[in-house]
């Protein structure tokens, strides 16, 4: 059992013990950021002295060397190393001798770990968001594409108004570019170095934090070592901003799932992000996205995970601290992998324009503006709202659109109606006449278009 301390013990550790404190298992993931932490770190220490320059030419030719090996498969990440920082340390010790052992001058592993974390964390955020990134791409391509477009836009999954597509993709862009920022303060706000901060009270060596965090491209050294071995906050930031954007792509599979039923037809799946049923042959099943609803659950339950494991933890580093990794990883995994498929399915869509079209018409989506033109003929508005409730329920009784009743029919109900009330109710003119910022009106959202493009090309 290789292992980084046991002078202080004078028995072998159990091997349930062993293997039920080792981290090799999962803390292998952030073996990169594990080295990139130790060449900082032993460049600084020649810095300051600490080391020769020699010395620390050795350590980083030993590093790289045990980098290639493992990249390239002659060298394996094996249980028998209680965690990835011995795994390292003994193997640069096998390979260069006493100078390897100068690798952890200056340092624990619980600042150790707590920066391998972080620049893990941050390289990771980074991943999610070009992943974001892209599917906003694909989100602003659909809205410039479906400008005119008529849909009808629901609440409580009940038709309500006419929008558009442009519209109502230019909803979700606006939930996953607040994602982006999210990503971005979280970046912001852990970009502090903790490396240096020791098991807690620093250390008595001239070390130079600032060169340290530097080297790594932090914005500066953490401010308190306590703090420093004991913040998990980042890592609960990051779970938290993962399961928002977990709910949003599973909001929107909610609705990608009901528009694609033979009920509504909005959509049709391309066959590579549809599935088929072993017993039915007629079932095209929108299996991507019920998988990314349902594995939102399992992000929120990573998120619940660390925060009940950090409640009950005084400072500083203790044990159940590990628990922040294994969730992490897979959370992660899970959120690039939900955010890759899902771009790869609403890119391949295709939209019935033909069919959200017919069912905005035929879902009284226009009696709101038909109520607004009788108080433009100085009715007053809950008069006008009586109404056309009362015209709602001519058409349910016969069966017919607002559109379809004749002139005739409207003035037997009011006779304020006139012909241009069928200009009036028509469904481009309903989204059209809404250019208000924000509405779905078809110049507007043309603007829309032009800034989200704007903003992609800046971020």
């Amino acid at each position: 059992m290789a292992q980084l301390w046991g002078g202080r013990f004078t028995k072998e550790t159990d091997k349930l013990v062993y293997n039920f404190n080792a981290s090799i298992g999962f803390d292998q993931k952030f073996f990169h950021q594990d080295v990139q932490g130790s060449k900082a770190h032993v460049t600084m220490l020649a810095k300051q002295g600490i080391l020769t320059e020699e010395e620390k030419n050795q350590i980083i030719a030993g590093l790289d060397s045990i980098v290639a090996d493992v990249d390239a498969g002659k060298l394996e990440i094996t249980s028998e190393y209680e965690d990835i920082h011995s795994f390292v340390e003994a193997n640069l010790i096998d390979r260069i001798g006493d100078a390897g052992k100068k690798l952890h001058t200056g340092r624990s592993r619980n600042d150790q770990v707590a920066l391998d974390m972080k620049l893990y964390v941050r390289d990771e955020i980074k991943e999610l968001d070009e992943l974001v990134k892209k599917l906003l791409v694909t989100l602003n391509k659909i809205m410039e594409e479906n400008l005119h477009t008529y849909m009808p836009g629901f609440t409580h999954l009940q038709k309500a108004q006419p929008i558009t597509l442009a519209h109502h993709m230019g909803a979700y862009f606006e939930m996953f570019r607040r994602d982006r920022s999210r990503l971005a303060d979280i970046y912001a706000r852990m970009n502090y170095c903790p490396l240096g901060s020791g098991a807690l009270a620093g250390t008595t060596y001239p070390l130079d934090r600032a060169y340290s965090a530097e080297l790594m491209g932090f914005a500066g050294p953490t401010m308190n070592s306590m703090d420093s071995v004991a913040d998990r906050d980042y890592v609960i930031e990051l779970l938290s901003a993962m399961s928002t954007i977990m709910m949003h792509l599973s909001r929107f599979s909610e609705e990608i799932i009901i528009w694609n039923s033979n009920e509504y037809q909005f959509v049709e799946i391309d066959d590579a992000y549809s599935t088929g049923s072993s017993i039915m042959p007629q079932k095209k099943n929108p299996d991507i996205a019920e998988l990314v609803r349902g594995k939102t659950g399992r992000v929120y339950g990573a998120l619940m995970s660390i925060l009940t494991t950090m409640k009950g933890i005084p400072l500083a580093y203790n044990k159940d601290m590990q628990e922040d990794k294994e969730l992490t990883f897979d959370a992660i995994d899970t959120v690039k992998g939900c955010l890759a498929l899902f771009e790869g399915m609403v890119s391949t869509m295709k939209f019935r324009n033909d069919v959200m079209e017919n069912s905005a018409k035929h879902g009284f989506t226009n009696a709101t503006d038909a109520a607004d033109y009788l108080v433009n003929h100085g009715v007053p508005f809950r008069d006008a709202h009586g109404i056309v409730g009362r015209l709602v329920l001519y058409c349910l009784d016969k069966k017919i659109s607002l559109d379809e009743m004749s002139l005739e029919e409207y003035k037997a109900i009011s006779p304020v109606f006139e012909e241009d009330i069928y200009e009036a109710i028509s469904i481009k003119t309903c989204v059209e006449k809404r250019m208000t910022i924000g509405a779905p009106g078809p110049d507007t959202m043309a603007k829309v278009v032009e800034w989200n493009k704007k903003y992609l090309e800046e971020n």
